[in-house]
């Protein structure tokens, strides 16, 4: 039996599901250490508070009144922003020490709720068509996207200056590419434009760490097996169907 290129899209956007869950379960390890002792140290919330206003974006667009037939898009996002609230009510519950922690994620949050409710309800009550709506929601889901990938070429500069691949691993690198690649598949397969531009700029941006990787990966210093290694701490935008 042949398949059509609905239910090929269908496949691809299932097989970026899975992806996209493995970033987001990507700062699990991070978490973990924050439980164990009991402190955020200097961990940062803002890439997790940037995470839950981008997965509120995302899931919005993929609302069939936005943007019709996107469920998956829908799925993984949901998904998304449930464990980017656990992070951050982790975050919360041990950040005590940390100066202006808690104060962070409660700003933050406060922060992300706002703008996305103003949005929403400029969209819904200004904008009476999908195709208007999906413009909208789409060029501001690709503009966050962009200047979420700030992270990553700050990640790349770091790996050039010091010929090291020591905070950029690879795993994640490899990851982040396959799941740029299949969700920029899945947009052009029923031609989608927004998803294709933050998913095109992730794939290329996978490619160029993994290309990086393989250039500086024999210069990188060897550490001690039994020496304790910081986590790093992930931007986890890339999941984000971006």
């Amino acid at each position: 039996m042949v398949m059509n290129s609905h239910s090929i899209r269908n496949v691809i956007g299932i097989i970026g599901n899975v992806i996209s869950f493995g970033l987001f379960l990507s700062p699990v390890p991070t978490f973990y250490r924050i439980i164990s002792n009991k402190a955020v140290e200097d961990f940062s919330p803002i890439p997790y508070i940037a995470t839950v206003l981008n997965c509120i974006f995302w899931v919005f667009y993929g609302m069939p009144f936005v943007h019709p037939d996107s469920l998956l898009v829908v799925t993984i996002n949901s998904v998304g922003l449930v464990l980017a609230l656990i992070y951050l009510a982790i975050f919360y519950t041990y950040g005590a020490k940390q100066k202006n922690g808690r104060k962070k994620v409660l700003l933050g949050l406060s922060v992300d709720v706002i703008f996305a409710a103003i949005i929403i309800i400029i969209t819904m009550t200004t904008l009476h068509t999908t195709k208007k709506r999906s413009l909208m929601v789409g060029v501001i889901c690709d503009i966050f996207n962009v200047l979420m990938y700030v992270s990553p070429l700050t990640v790349m500069k770091q790996v050039i200056t010091t010929k090291s691949v020591e905070y950029m691993p690879f795993y994640l690198s490899l990851t982040n590419f396959l799941n740029g690649s299949i969700w920029t598949a899945y947009a052009l397969i029923q031609f989608d434009i927004y998803v294709l531009v933050s998913n095109g700029i992730g794939a290329v941006s996978g490619a160029a760490q993994l290309i990086l990787y393989a250039i500086y990966y024999r210069k990188t210093p060897k550490h001690n097996d039994d020496a304790p290694q910081k986590p790093t701490q992930i931007q986890l935008s890339g999941a984000s169907v971006a």
